[in-house]
């Protein structure tokens, strides 16, 4: 897609603020943390719930969350980084850099089948209970014990098979070609070089009060857990990252066509290009990036999963936006939330702007709820929407509404159980919209309807939930 109208995106990213609350809210999660760039410009960065849920500390901005598997992408930067300066090349095989390899089959795994999770490489080692806090994990002595012992699971180009054990040997080699430790090198050459001064390559227990507190998951107990941080010692390089949002839609936009503070175009190609289409899943996988078409945008980027932090950024090269969605327990929804973002910049993108009525449409917009269900009305690129927040992609049955007067909706289209063609009149009093009489009910603002549910234990006759 091209010719993205930077209103489109900032009606798009207005809304989806507003969106991620109410999911924060309605999925259970403690506490969700977003932003999104176009261009160069910073259009949002927004949290909502709790940084620490026991303590009602509420989230920000600011707070810092494991990025986990958002590392495999600064350490393919670091390689290309090297490759383009000569220092090493991609058809290296990892023996020339690591010579404890040598007799050894991953020996011959090449640079590039390390970045492409083609090498055939164990996924976690054959105990991989470090990521339920059971031990530490692994040191460079243990990892290099894992790389002799029966690492190679299949033969390498055989299949796409995702090893963050692949990855730990590639910030091994990063750090024998450099000549730096892994660490020093990716913060000189990247983070420093964006001046990113929320983001490093492993836990920081000098910030130790600025991490958001991950949690357990809802789907083997009622309550969740808090789940303490831990280094991730020789497996920095393929999960050991904490970030925020807002420093990561940063950090996506240097990987923008055009942008060359990191590594050139050729390079961004060759890693945004797909290697592998990923078996069991609508999606691929190039030289440390994801990739997967949302909508009819294609997009980049990776997800991260840590003990308590399920994260997902995606970004488009081409059109220059990128998103970011932070998330603190371990069964966080932030793909879903991440996708929204961009199905919803589409629908703006093919708004169709109702002119010629003379009447301000942000009379008519808002989130509203009767004794059945939430809705939204919503104003993107001059159109008005109707859209369920609920729906884990709120675009996926979009209705458009059309102006009547200034107190009347029509619904244009929608489903046919629905009521298509039909109106929506709204009541106004001194604080703005009422009512609205929708759907053969009365619906009000949501809010109204929230306090009225806390103010009451039943629902009977004569007794509507708001009154």
């Amino acid at each position: 897609m091209t010719d993205l109208s930077p209103a489109a995106v900032a009606d798009a990213t207005r809304y989806f603020d507003t969106w991620l609350a109410f999911r924060q809210h309605y999925d259970r999660v403690p506490g969700v943390q977003a932003a999104v760039l176009h261009h160069d410009k910073l259009l949002l960065s927004t949290a909502h719930g709790f940084a620490d849920d026991e303590r009602s500390v509420a989230l920000t901005p600011q707070h810092l969350f494991r990025i986990a598997s958002h590392s495999k992408t600064f350490t393919a930067t670091a390689v290309l980084q090297l490759a383009e300066r000569g220092v090493l090349r991609l058809d290296d095989q990892a023996g020339q850099w690591l010579p404890f390899l040598s007799g050894r089959p991953l020996a011959t795994v090449t640079v590039r089948e390390l970045l492409g999770h083609s090498g055939g490489v164990v996924r976690d080692s054959r105990n991989g209970d470090f990521w339920q806090l059971a031990h530490a994990f692994p040191d460079e002595e243990q990892l290099r014990a894992i790389l002799v012992d029966d690492a190679d699971v299949l033969p390498a180009n055989e299949r796409f098979k995702y090893s963050n054990i692949g990855y730990s040997m590639l910030g091994l080699i990063i750090a024998a070609a450099s000549g730096r430790t892994y660490h020093d090198y990716v913060r000189k050459n990247i983070v420093d070089e964006l001046g990113l001064v929320n983001t490093g390559p492993e836990y920081d227990t000098a910030r130790a009060g600025d991490y958001a507190t991950g949690y357990t998951a809802l789907a083997y107990a009622d309550r969740r857990i808090p789940i303490d941080h831990v280094d991730t010692a020789a497996m920095a390089a393929a999960t050991g990252f904490y970030s925020t949002a807002e420093d990561l839609v940063q950090y996506a936009s240097a990987h923008f066509l055009g942008d060359t503070r990191l590594v050139s175009d050729a390079s961004k190609r060759l890693m945004q290009r797909a290697e592998w289409k990923i078996e069991g899943a609508n999606s691929e996988y190039g030289l440390g990036f994801g990739r997967a078409v949302v909508g009819e945008r294609l997009v980049h980027g990776h997800g991260g999963g840590y003990p308590g932090h399920i994260t997902r950024t995606w970004f488009d090269p081409v059109d220059q936006i990128a998103v970011s969605v932070l998330t603190n327990a371990i069964d966080g929804p932030a793909l879903m939330l991440a996708e929204a973002l961009f199905r919803l910049v589409n629908l703006a993108q093919r708004a169709e702007r109702q002119d010629g009525t003379g009447v301000d449409l942000s009379r008519f917009t808002g989130r509203f709820a009767n004794l059945w269900r939430v809705f939204d009305v919503v104003d993107l690129a001059g159109q008005l929407y109707l859209l369920d927040p609920t729906d884990q992609d709120p675009t996926a049955q979009p209705v458009t509404l059309e102006v009547v007067d200034e107190r009347t909706l029509r619904l244009r289209d929608g489903s046919g159980y629905g009521p298509v063609g039909e109106t929506m009149q709204y009541r106004y009093d001194d604080t703005g919209v009422s009512s609205v009489a929708a759907f053969a009910m009365t619906a009000h603002p949501a809010a109204r309807v929230t306090e009225a549910a806390k103010r009451r234990d039943r629902v009977s006759p004569g007794t509507p939930l708001v009154s």
